[in-house]
């Protein structure tokens, strides 16, 4: 996958709130193509670098880019911005609009023209399994639906990167298996950058590795090469117990 362009890249990432570290030098880069799981301990700094990288926050160092636009630099930010699509953990919904007046927003506020709007509203509940809470308020839904909202919110814009923040955080056994379903169905077109805490999911979602921790990346590679002829938690527990955990 090496001759495959660069879409996800993150260059000596660092963020600073005055004497506190979140997060240090991280470095990696994402093909085309690949689906990786960004692991750590709760605080170690995953959800900064992820906002880092969506142009979300602005680094104190460092420089991330989606697709080759530089995220700190606003006409670069929004060229990436039409390539990605972010699902952070606990998003953000309206509550009292319903799926698909939500989703007609996005479509504006991006600037999808109107034929092209209603095709790709149509599709992302289709592709989401919203077929039946559409026209319900948000606030109304299940944790797993309004997951699925959001998930058809990032996917509305047909981007080329997916960012996701804890797709399947509070969801239920039936929930966690239809969001891994559609990960993996979007995983077959779309490069994927996602956290998880759920590890087993880590061998069925994703080939490679990227674990964080004390905001500092511990290990990258292979779902191989870190279970190393050990169970990932076992792995998992020998790369961050002892450190210290960061925000």
């Amino acid at each position: 996958m090496t001759d495959q362009p660069l879409m996800i890249e993150a260059d000596g990432l660092s963020k600073y709130y005055g004497r506190f570290t979140a997060c240090e030098n991280v470095s990696f880069s994402i093909r085309k193509g690949e689906v990786v799981a960004f692991l750590g301990p709760n605080g170690a700094g995953k959800s900064t670098t992820m906002k880092l990288l969506t142009g979300y926050l602005a680094p104190s160092a460092g420089v991330a880019r989606i697709c080759g636009h530089r995220m700190d630099v606003d006409g670069e930010r929004l060229d990436g911005a039409k390539r990605l699509g972010y699902l952070p953990e606990n998003g953000p919904l309206y509550s009292d609009m319903t799926p698909r007046g939500l989703l007609k927003f996005f479509a504006a506020a991006r600037g999808l023209p109107g034929g092209k709007s209603r095709d790709r509203i149509e599709q992302v509940i289709h592709l989401c399994q919203l077929d039946t809470v559409v026209n319900k308020p948000i606030g109304k839904l299940s944790k797993g639906y309004r997951q699925r909202v959001g998930m058809a919110q990032a996917l509305l814009h047909e981007p080329d990167v997916l960012i996701l923040d804890e797709p399947t955080a509070g969801l239920d056994p039936n929930q966690i298996l239809e969001v891994r379903e559609t990960i993996k169905k979007l995983g077959q077109t779309k490069t994927i950058l996602l956290s998880t805490h759920i590890l087993p999911e880590v061998k069925l979602m994703a080939s490679r590795v990227i674990l964080i921790s004390d905001g500092v990346v511990r290990f990258d590679g292979s779902v191989k090469e870190m279970s190393d002829g050990k169970s990932l938690e076992e792995r998992f527990r020998e790369l961050t117990v002892g450190v210290a955990v960061a925000v």
